[in-house]
């Protein structure tokens, strides 16, 4: 689901859950399209170019409407910047427009790495509406499915065997996947025990990528 992931994660605001994708009438005509996969590819095409999620700026009352802005849909977003989202191995890093100013500095990090929590955050904003228009299915693919919370581990009597040498035809490991459940048990403790005691962040980090390692 990596990919999948990073697509919505390309096409939605990570603050407040919005369509990034302007009002436009190639918009319009995505909207139209009853092909989900097809609607879903033609809005992550026109979001994934925007920066911000677009915000509806305030009107003066004093100045007389112009027709074309009276009739201009407006998009109700949150105005925050947006990363471009950078895919290596099997980490998803936000990449953000460095912010050019001489008086303060910027808090906010030009480069920094995607956490499944974050992820996750981010898709549980998304609105059943939301889910629709992009093409996805409220009751059969939310996306927030396709983060990991909880690792079913079956029973050893109907464990997989699996091939040693990759090819299906060799000889098979019976333990194997016995063997990696225990890794990954492994590094989930070592994430808890260290959260616990308050480790360094680094230290956690480290931990976090270990077990993602492992479970992928």
């Amino acid at each position: 689901f990596l990919g999948k992931v990073k697509k919505l994660l390309e096409t939605v605001c990570h603050n407040c859950g919005k369509i990034k994708a302007i009002d436009s009438e190639e918009l319009r005509y995505a909207h139209s399209v009853r092909d989900r996969k097809k609607r879903f590819e033609l809005i992550w095409r026109l979001s994934q170019k925007q920066n911000i999620c677009q915000a509806d700026y305030a009107e003066d009352e004093e100045q007389p409407l112009v027709k074309e802005k009276a009739s201009k849909v407006k998009h109700g977003g949150c105005g925050n910047a947006q990363p471009a989202i950078r895919k290596t191995g099997l980490e998803l890093w936000a990449q953000y427009k460095a912010r050019k100013s001489d008086d303060e500095e910027d808090n906010i990090p030009e480069k920094s790495q995607i956490w499944p929590a974050q992820a996750l955050q981010v898709f549980l904003h998304l609105t059943d509406e939301t889910l629709e228009t992009l093409g996805l299915s409220v009751d059969f693919a939310r996306p927030e499915w396709m983060i990991l919370q909880s690792l079913p581990v079956p029973p050893p009597p109907v464990r997989p065997s699996i091939s040693v040498d990759g090819s299906g035809q060799g000889q098979r490991g019976e333990d194997d996947l016995t063997f990696k459940l225990g890794d990954i048990i492994r590094a989930n403790q070592n994430l808890i025990r260290v959260n616990t005691e308050g480790a360094p962040d680094h230290i956690a980090k480290e931990l976090q990528a270990l077990l993602q390692y492992h479970v992928a």
